[in-house]
């Protein structure tokens, strides 16, 4: 199945199961999402729907007047974000139709692709979780990266030399989430474990692609 929806991380809470377990969950705020624009073969050369979302709260951008275009053609307010969805063979995607965290009922593992939590400027202790040298004192060398050159051959530092630099902030893809609970009338997804980034963060949940669970 390929299904997604743009949602919003809301933060952490913890649920029991049906075991009586205490679960650590994260709550997304998950569509809905409706669809701006259905993409077809034979009209634009591949298969795929257009998505949009409109989050609770201080939006982080104004719809552009591509957007609006699309959504009057679909019959649906204005959305702050887009998002398109390949999509192989036969479907029954519709345009003004709208995704919700319904169509998740019966899914029961998903993938989370979120962007990380910016730090900053950090050494390479911190970035690459170095070891450092000596703590004594008089050694001069605590938590430096040491030597990145390579003499008079080639001359150069090689691509890729872990050295310090800008972390976080960066696309990552959690996979294989357990889908703990879905509250319909709040549009609101409960998935197992933490996902990547701060609270606000704007993400993308779907149906996962590696499981061995069948969905």
């Amino acid at each position: 199945m390929n299904l997604e929806l743009i949602g919003k991380k809301l933060g952490m809470s913890q649920v029991y199961d049906e075991d009586n377990n205490l679960v650590p969950v994260t709550i997304i705020e998950a569509g809905p999402c409706p669809i701006l624009q259905v993409k077809s073969l034979d009209k634009d050369g591949y298969e795929a729907i257009q998505i949009g979302f409109n989050p609770k709260g201080k939006a982080p951008n104004k719809p552009n007047k591509c957007q609006i275009g699309k959504a009057s053609k679909a019959n649906v307010e204005p959305q702050h974000l887009s998002q398109e969805i390949r999509l192989k063979g036969e479907h029954s995607f519709e345009q003004g139709s709208s995704l919700t965290v319904e169509n998740f009922s019966d899914v029961k593992v998903v993938d989370v692709i979120s962007t990380t939590k910016g730090k900053g400027f950090q050494g390479v202790v911190k970035r690459w979780n170095f070891g450092g040298g000596p703590a004594s004192h008089g050694s001069m060398f605590h938590r430096r990266g040491g030597s990145y050159g390579l003499c008079q051959w080639p001359g150069r530092v090689f691509k890729n030399k872990k050295m310090p630099g800008h972390t976080g902030t960066a696309k990552r893809t959690t996979q294989n989430l357990q889908l703990v609970k879905i509250l319909p009338e709040k549009n609101l997804l409960l998935i197992k474990g933490s996902v990547p980034g701060s609270k606000g963060t704007i993400l993308t949940v779907r149906v996962a692609k590696k499981s061995k669970v069948s969905n």
